[in-house]
Protein backbone atom coordinates (compact mmCIF):
# COMPACT_ATOMS: atom_id res chain seq x y z
CA UNK A 1 0.00 0.00 0.00
CA UNK A 2 1.11 3.56 -0.86
CA UNK A 3 -0.33 6.46 1.62
CA UNK A 4 -0.36 9.67 -0.44
CA UNK A 5 -0.64 12.20 2.30
CA UNK A 6 -1.47 15.88 1.44
CA UNK A 7 -2.29 19.29 3.47
CA UNK A 8 -4.75 21.53 1.11
CA UNK A 9 -2.86 24.98 1.08
CA UNK A 10 -5.11 27.06 -1.81
CA UNK A 11 -8.63 26.78 -2.31
CA UNK A 12 -10.11 23.55 -3.89
CA UNK A 13 -13.25 22.18 -5.37
CA UNK A 14 -13.80 18.22 -4.84
CA UNK A 15 -11.85 15.66 -3.15
CA UNK A 16 -11.67 13.71 -6.67
CA UNK A 17 -10.74 16.91 -8.67
CA UNK A 18 -7.99 17.82 -6.18
CA UNK A 19 -6.40 13.90 -5.96
CA UNK A 20 -6.79 13.99 -9.80
CA UNK A 21 -4.79 16.90 -10.27
CA UNK A 22 -2.29 15.40 -7.48
CA UNK A 23 -1.95 11.81 -8.59
CA UNK A 24 -2.74 11.92 -12.20
CA UNK A 25 -5.54 8.97 -11.69
CA UNK A 26 -8.65 9.91 -13.63
CA UNK A 27 -11.59 10.68 -11.44
CA UNK A 28 -13.71 7.29 -12.10
CA UNK A 29 -10.49 5.61 -10.91
CA UNK A 30 -10.12 7.84 -7.64
CA UNK A 31 -13.63 7.07 -6.77
CA UNK A 32 -13.80 3.24 -7.45
CA UNK A 33 -10.78 3.65 -4.67
CA UNK A 34 -12.55 6.05 -2.60
CA UNK A 35 -15.47 3.81 -2.39
CA UNK A 36 -13.18 0.65 -1.36
CA UNK A 37 -12.17 3.17 1.88
CA UNK A 38 -8.61 4.68 1.03
CA UNK A 39 -9.70 8.36 1.79
CA UNK A 40 -9.52 9.79 4.84
CA UNK A 41 -9.90 13.46 5.08
CA UNK A 42 -8.76 14.95 8.93
CA UNK A 43 -8.71 11.00 10.12
CA UNK A 44 -12.12 10.56 9.25
CA UNK A 45 -12.73 8.08 5.94
CA UNK A 46 -14.72 10.07 2.80
CA UNK A 47 -16.02 9.59 -0.29
CA UNK A 48 -14.89 11.29 -3.34
CA UNK A 49 -17.06 14.28 -3.59
CA UNK A 50 -15.96 15.50 -0.28
CA UNK A 51 -15.87 19.44 -0.23
CA UNK A 52 -12.58 20.67 0.77
CA UNK A 53 -11.03 23.56 2.64
CA UNK A 54 -7.65 25.02 3.17
CA UNK A 55 -5.59 23.18 5.83
CA UNK A 56 -7.17 19.68 5.40
CA UNK A 57 -5.37 17.04 5.80
CA UNK A 58 -5.80 14.14 3.06
CA UNK A 59 -4.85 11.20 3.07
CA UNK A 60 -5.24 9.00 0.06
CA UNK A 61 -3.96 4.92 -0.02
CA UNK A 62 -3.08 3.32 -3.21
CA UNK A 63 -3.12 -0.70 -3.39
CA UNK A 64 -0.63 -2.64 -4.17
CA UNK A 65 -0.07 -2.48 -8.17
CA UNK A 66 -1.62 -5.56 -10.13
CA UNK A 67 0.05 -7.02 -13.16
CA UNK A 68 0.41 -4.56 -15.89
CA UNK A 69 -2.61 -5.26 -17.95
CA UNK A 70 -0.99 -2.99 -20.86
CA UNK A 71 0.37 -3.83 -24.07
CA UNK A 72 3.93 -2.85 -25.16
CA UNK A 73 3.92 -1.55 -28.67
CA UNK A 74 6.89 -0.63 -31.07
CA UNK A 75 5.53 2.99 -31.68
CA UNK A 76 8.22 5.43 -32.68
CA UNK A 77 9.66 7.31 -29.13
CA UNK A 78 11.97 10.52 -29.48
CA UNK A 79 13.72 10.14 -26.14
CA UNK A 80 15.56 13.06 -25.53
CA UNK A 81 17.65 12.18 -22.53
CA UNK A 82 17.66 8.67 -20.59
CA UNK A 83 19.58 7.51 -17.37
CA UNK A 84 18.75 4.52 -14.48
CA UNK A 85 16.43 6.59 -13.05
CA UNK A 86 14.66 8.51 -15.54
CA UNK A 87 13.54 9.73 -19.38
CA UNK A 88 12.72 13.26 -21.27
CA UNK A 89 10.48 12.41 -24.03
CA UNK A 90 9.26 15.00 -27.14
CA UNK A 91 6.00 13.91 -27.28
CA UNK A 92 4.67 14.38 -30.64
CA UNK A 93 1.45 16.18 -31.72
CA UNK A 94 -1.64 13.78 -31.50
CA UNK A 95 -0.57 10.97 -29.15
CA UNK A 96 -2.24 10.54 -26.23
CA UNK A 97 -0.36 10.14 -22.52
CA UNK A 98 -1.77 7.35 -20.96
CA UNK A 99 -5.21 5.27 -21.80
CA UNK A 100 -8.56 6.42 -20.28
CA UNK A 101 -12.33 8.13 -21.46
CA UNK A 102 -12.05 5.00 -24.23
CA UNK A 103 -8.53 5.78 -25.36
CA UNK A 104 -6.32 2.87 -25.29
CA UNK A 105 -3.93 0.91 -27.81
CA UNK A 106 -1.29 3.74 -29.38
CA UNK A 107 -0.58 5.68 -26.24
CA UNK A 108 2.80 7.34 -24.44
CA UNK A 109 2.69 4.77 -22.16
CA UNK A 110 2.30 1.84 -24.48
CA UNK A 111 5.20 3.20 -26.34
CA UNK A 112 7.12 3.62 -22.80
CA UNK A 113 6.43 -0.10 -22.00
CA UNK A 114 8.21 -0.99 -25.38
CA UNK A 115 11.34 1.34 -25.29
CA UNK A 116 12.01 1.18 -21.54
CA UNK A 117 13.28 -1.13 -19.13
CA UNK A 118 11.15 -0.13 -15.84
CA UNK A 119 8.59 2.72 -15.20
CA UNK A 120 7.54 3.76 -11.33
CA UNK A 121 4.14 2.28 -9.94
CA UNK A 122 3.02 5.19 -7.94
CA UNK A 123 0.44 6.39 -10.80
CA UNK A 124 -0.70 2.68 -10.95
CA UNK A 125 -1.12 0.10 -13.58
CA UNK A 126 -2.73 2.49 -16.47
CA UNK A 127 -0.13 5.23 -15.40
CA UNK A 128 3.36 3.92 -15.02
CA UNK A 129 6.17 6.20 -15.01
CA UNK A 130 4.07 9.00 -15.69
CA UNK A 131 4.34 12.28 -13.14
CA UNK A 132 3.14 14.94 -15.39
CA UNK A 133 1.33 15.44 -18.36
CA UNK A 134 0.63 17.33 -21.52
CA UNK A 135 -2.68 17.25 -23.61
CA UNK A 136 -2.82 15.03 -26.65
CA UNK A 137 -2.84 17.86 -29.14
CA UNK A 138 0.06 19.67 -27.24
CA UNK A 139 3.21 18.52 -28.15
CA UNK A 140 6.57 18.38 -26.24
CA UNK A 141 8.67 17.87 -23.80
CA UNK A 142 7.53 15.60 -20.50
CA UNK A 143 10.12 13.70 -17.45
CA UNK A 144 9.15 10.16 -16.67
CA UNK A 145 10.39 8.31 -13.88
CA UNK A 146 11.88 5.04 -13.69
CA UNK A 147 11.38 4.28 -10.42
CA UNK A 148 8.96 5.51 -7.25
CA UNK A 149 11.38 7.47 -5.19
CA UNK A 150 12.65 9.66 -8.55
CA UNK A 151 8.64 9.81 -9.07
CA UNK A 152 8.08 11.13 -5.59
CA UNK A 153 10.87 13.42 -5.98
CA UNK A 154 10.18 15.01 -9.23
CA UNK A 155 6.00 15.17 -7.89
CA UNK A 156 7.32 17.19 -5.20
CA UNK A 157 9.28 19.94 -7.37
CA UNK A 158 6.06 20.06 -9.15
CA UNK A 159 3.96 20.68 -6.13
CA UNK A 160 6.91 23.06 -4.50
CA UNK A 161 6.81 24.85 -7.94
CA UNK A 162 10.25 24.29 -8.50
CA UNK A 163 10.14 22.68 -11.57
CA UNK A 164 10.37 24.84 -14.86
CA UNK A 165 8.35 24.36 -18.10
CA UNK A 166 8.24 26.31 -20.98
CA UNK A 167 5.52 26.75 -23.89
CA UNK A 168 5.53 28.42 -26.66
CA UNK A 169 2.27 28.98 -28.87
CA UNK A 170 1.02 31.26 -31.40
CA UNK A 171 -2.58 33.26 -30.34
CA UNK A 172 -4.87 34.71 -32.68
CA UNK A 173 -4.89 38.47 -32.93
CA UNK A 174 -2.16 40.65 -31.82
CA UNK A 175 -1.30 41.11 -27.98
CA UNK A 176 -1.11 44.63 -26.68
CA UNK A 177 1.31 44.35 -23.72
CA UNK A 178 5.27 42.84 -24.51
CA UNK A 179 4.85 40.86 -21.35
CA UNK A 180 2.69 40.20 -18.10
CA UNK A 181 1.30 37.43 -15.55
CA UNK A 182 -2.39 35.96 -15.56
CA UNK A 183 -3.38 34.90 -11.96
CA UNK A 184 -6.73 33.45 -11.83
CA UNK A 185 -8.91 30.37 -10.36
CA UNK A 186 -9.26 27.66 -12.94
CA UNK A 187 -11.84 25.23 -12.05
CA UNK A 188 -14.59 22.65 -14.06
CA UNK A 189 -16.79 24.47 -16.65
CA UNK A 190 -20.06 24.73 -15.00
CA UNK A 191 -21.62 24.11 -18.76
CA UNK A 192 -19.42 21.12 -19.94
CA UNK A 193 -17.09 19.16 -17.09
CA UNK A 194 -14.98 18.18 -19.74
CA UNK A 195 -13.65 21.64 -19.83
CA UNK A 196 -12.21 24.05 -17.44
CA UNK A 197 -12.74 27.53 -17.48
CA UNK A 198 -11.65 30.83 -15.13
CA UNK A 199 -14.20 30.64 -12.03
CA UNK A 200 -14.07 32.27 -8.84
CA UNK A 201 -14.15 28.69 -7.32
CA UNK A 202 -11.49 26.89 -8.92
CA UNK A 203 -7.97 26.26 -7.77
CA UNK A 204 -5.27 29.41 -8.05
CA UNK A 205 -3.38 29.10 -11.44
CA UNK A 206 -0.45 31.31 -12.59
CA UNK A 207 0.86 31.78 -16.01
CA UNK A 208 3.65 33.83 -17.20
CA UNK A 209 3.45 35.39 -20.45
CA UNK A 210 5.99 36.99 -23.03
CA UNK A 211 5.84 37.70 -26.88
CA UNK A 212 8.20 36.54 -29.16
CA UNK A 213 6.40 37.85 -32.79
CA UNK A 214 3.83 40.28 -33.84
CA UNK A 215 2.23 39.43 -37.10
CA UNK A 216 -0.44 41.11 -39.23
CA UNK A 217 -3.18 39.11 -36.61
CA UNK A 218 -1.48 36.90 -34.99
CA UNK A 219 1.22 36.62 -31.66
CA UNK A 220 3.87 33.54 -30.85
CA UNK A 221 4.15 34.14 -27.38
CA UNK A 222 6.52 32.63 -24.69
CA UNK A 223 4.13 31.29 -21.71
CA UNK A 224 6.49 29.85 -18.18
CA UNK A 225 3.92 27.52 -15.90
CA UNK A 226 3.94 28.56 -12.15
CA UNK A 227 0.95 26.22 -11.02
CA UNK A 228 0.08 23.30 -13.51
CA UNK A 229 -3.80 23.09 -13.79
CA UNK A 230 -5.53 21.16 -16.35
CA UNK A 231 -5.32 23.24 -19.87
CA UNK A 232 -4.51 26.09 -18.04
CA UNK A 233 -2.15 27.97 -21.04
CA UNK A 234 -4.94 27.19 -23.73
CA UNK A 235 -7.87 28.38 -20.81
CA UNK A 236 -5.70 31.41 -19.68
CA UNK A 237 -4.97 32.36 -23.52
CA UNK A 238 -8.78 32.30 -24.07
CA UNK A 239 -8.79 34.36 -21.23
CA UNK A 240 -6.74 37.01 -22.71
CA UNK A 241 -9.11 36.86 -25.10
CA UNK A 242 -6.45 35.12 -27.39
CA UNK A 243 -7.12 31.91 -27.90
CA UNK A 244 -4.55 29.22 -28.70
CA UNK A 245 -4.56 29.13 -32.75
CA UNK A 246 -5.76 25.38 -33.86
CA UNK A 247 -7.75 24.79 -30.23
CA UNK A 248 -11.05 24.19 -31.07
CA UNK A 249 -12.11 23.52 -27.45
CA UNK A 250 -10.94 26.20 -26.10
CA UNK A 251 -10.79 28.56 -29.54
CA UNK A 252 -12.41 29.16 -32.57
CA UNK A 253 -14.52 27.15 -34.33
CA UNK A 254 -13.58 27.97 -37.50
CA UNK A 255 -9.94 28.00 -38.17
CA UNK A 256 -8.02 29.58 -41.10
CA UNK A 257 -5.93 26.81 -41.26
CA UNK A 258 -6.09 23.14 -41.59
CA UNK A 259 -4.46 21.73 -38.66
CA UNK A 260 -4.76 18.25 -35.98
CA UNK A 261 -4.74 20.61 -33.17
CA UNK A 262 -3.51 23.66 -31.16
CA UNK A 263 -0.05 25.24 -32.07
CA UNK A 264 1.20 24.61 -28.56
CA UNK A 265 4.48 22.92 -27.79
CA UNK A 266 6.40 21.98 -24.28
CA UNK A 267 9.54 23.65 -25.64
CA UNK A 268 11.75 23.65 -22.36
CA UNK A 269 11.70 21.70 -19.26
CA UNK A 270 14.59 21.79 -16.21
CA UNK A 271 14.27 20.37 -13.08
CA UNK A 272 16.93 19.12 -10.21
CA UNK A 273 17.65 15.41 -10.48
CA UNK A 274 16.68 13.79 -7.77
CA UNK A 275 19.59 11.57 -8.06
CA UNK A 276 22.68 13.92 -9.05
CA UNK A 277 21.28 17.20 -7.38
CA UNK A 278 22.04 19.07 -10.53
CA UNK A 279 19.72 21.64 -12.38
CA UNK A 280 19.30 19.64 -15.58
CA UNK A 281 17.78 21.45 -18.52
CA UNK A 282 16.36 20.30 -22.00
CA UNK A 283 15.06 21.85 -24.82
CA UNK A 284 12.52 20.43 -28.12
CA UNK A 285 12.27 22.63 -31.42
CA UNK A 286 9.14 23.62 -32.53
CA UNK A 287 7.68 21.00 -34.71
CA UNK A 288 7.71 21.88 -38.55
CA UNK A 289 3.90 21.82 -38.98
CA UNK A 290 4.13 24.74 -36.04
CA UNK A 291 7.28 26.60 -37.94
CA UNK A 292 5.33 26.04 -41.47
CA UNK A 293 2.53 28.37 -40.19
CA UNK A 294 4.75 30.72 -38.22
CA UNK A 295 6.04 31.20 -42.24
CA UNK A 296 2.72 31.46 -43.79
CA UNK A 297 1.59 34.56 -40.93
CA UNK A 298 5.20 36.54 -41.05
CA UNK A 299 5.48 36.04 -45.21
CA UNK A 300 1.53 37.71 -45.08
Amino acid sequence: MINNKFIVSEQVDRADIYLSEKTGFTRSHIKILCDEGNLFVNGKIAKSNKKLKVGDEVVFTVPENKPLDLEPKNIPLDIVYEDEDLAVINKPQGMTVHAGNGTKGDTLVNALLYHLDNLSGINGVIRPGIVHRIDKNTSGLLVVAKNDKTHVALAKQLENKTCHREYVALLEGVLKNDSGRIETFIGRDKNNRTKMAVSSFGRRAITDYKVLERFNNFTLCEFSLKTGRTHQIRVHAKYLGHPVVGDIEYGYKNQKFKLNGQLLHARKLEFVHPSTGKVVSFEAPIPDYFMEIIKKVRGK
